[in-house]
């Protein structure tokens, strides 16, 4: 199910040996600010809090200093503080934070098993003590009757209004469950609802090799891995057999900057939905559909004007649309410190996709 050569995706430890700056609470902070923006590491000392309390410094500094009312002004926005804050750091040894007052975080000993001493970023250490809560703790997902524990690094659903929609549309499914495909598995939602609601097989891949460690991990001795089965690919991957139905949860946003291994789980690239559908019309049985969950966020916040699945439709010559549900999304929560007033125009979608008659493919 899985190959054993794997890399786990991990933030990039930072050896020891840099010229490195400190902080402490009695630290000047425009000071400290100003290394920052020199590019220049600072080491937080001390208590864990310290650094808290610097990051919120460099909030409010960037806050006074940087535009961040329109989503493509917050966008950029999140790009600076992400650039500098990761350059404040904390000291891992023996796989715990070299500060006091720190949480404890399971991901150090089982993604760094050989590394001794070795500084991380403050905001990957962040990332690391939510994910870890996450995976101990589990997760719970409306349309699932038991709990998901995702992996470090995988995407997870935290909105589920396009699920809702899913599971809506396969209670009402009437045709075979034998075999589906589902493109971008992640941390496996999708291919649990199939499986809850009857299909015999499920066929998942993605491009994170820690959506392939974590489920190997998660499903081992259990009858979910007869039924579902992973594998590490683009796309397809190494699935050639066309099924009853593909499903495919992509990013929802276009890309407008390098991505790193993570934003391919919110961004896509040009290419993404092209290759797509030049592959899924391989892999589809002739009576089989292809659903797709999507939401108009690009178009309401102005990144992008195109929408990839009407674009197939209209220029692509090889789907037909069976139906598009739309749901609304509920409204951002007060307490979010984002300006999200698009989301009272946000709608999730799911489209349902047939071959075009003239292009069946023949198992």
């Amino acid at each position: 199910m899985i190959n054993n050569l794997l890399q786990v995706n991990r933030p990039e430890p930072i050896k020891s040996g840099i010229e490195i700056g400190s902080f402490t609470r009695e630290s000047n902070i425009p000071e400290t600010i100003e290394a920052l923006l020199a590019g220049e590491y600072i080491l937080i000392e001390e208590f864990y809090s310290n650094g808290l309390y610097l990051l919120r410094e460099l909030t409010t500094y960037l806050k006074n200093n940087l535009p961040n009312e329109t989503f493509l002004e917050q966008r950029a926005f999140r790009a600076e503080f992400r650039k500098l804050s990761n350059l404040i750091l904390i000291h891992v040894k023996g796989n715990k934070l070299i500060v006091r007052k720190a949480p404890v975080i399971g991901w150090l000993e089982k993604l760094y098993p050989e590394l001794n001493d070795f500084f991380l970023p403050l905001p990957q250490i962040q990332g690391l003590n939510s994910a870890w809560q996450w995976y101990k703790n589990g997760i719970n997902i409306p349309v699932l009757r038991n709990k998901i524990h995702p992996y470090y690094g995988v995407y997870f659903p935290t909105r589920f209004e396009h699920l809702i929609l899913f599971d809506n549309w396969l209670k009402r499914y009437e045709g075979p469950k034998k075999t589906a495909n589902d493109i971008g598995i992640g941390s496996g939602v999708l291919s649990l609802m199939l499986v809850q609601h009857g299909f015999q097989k499920s066929f998942g891949t993605d491009i994170n090799p820690n959506a392939i460690i974590g489920l190997t991990a998660s499903m081992e001795g259990t009858k979910l891995a007869r039924k579902i089965e992973i594998d590490f690919g683009h796309l397809f991957g190494k699935w050639e057999k066309p099924t009853e139905l593909i499903v495919f949860n992509p990013p929802w946003l276009p890309t407008t900057q390098e991505m790193n291994r993570l934003d391919e789980a919110i961004y896509y690239n040009e290419q993404l939905f092209p290759d797509f559908f030049e592959a899924a019309q391989k892999h589809l049985l002739p009576e089989g559909k292809i659903v797709i969950l999507f939401s108009n966020l690009a178009q309401i916040t102005h990144v992008t004007t195109e929408h990839p699945i009407e674009k197939e439709l209209f220029s692509g010559g090889r789907f037909v649309l069976e139906k598009c549900l739309k749901k609304s999304v509920k409204e951002a929560s007060e307490k979010t410190n984002r300006n999200q007033h698009w989301r009272g125009e946000e709608e999730v979608e799911l489209w349902v996709l047939t071959l075009q008659p003239s292009n069946d493919v023949i198992s």
